[in-house]
């Protein structure tokens, strides 16, 4: 693992407690699976610009899909 992925999986994994939480605290379910997603997959990922990818759509997700 090279410092830029360690870096974006700080960062992701952040980002993803905060959805999270937010999830849990407003009982709504797609911020909440996102923010557990944020978490964990950088865990399997190495490659930075996958990671980034993955990560802008995770986080873009509970914007634009409205369940």
């Amino acid at each position: 693992m090279n410092t830029a992925a360690l870096l974006l999986s700080v960062v992701f994994s952040s980002i993803g407690f905060g959805y999270f939480i937010y999830g849990k605290k407003q009982q709504q379910t797609l911020p909440l699976v996102c923010g557990l997603a944020l978490m964990i997959y950088p865990y399997f990922i190495d490659s930075a610009a996958v990671m980034t990818a993955i990560g802008l759509l995770l986080i873009l997700a509970p914007r634009f899909i409205r369940l």
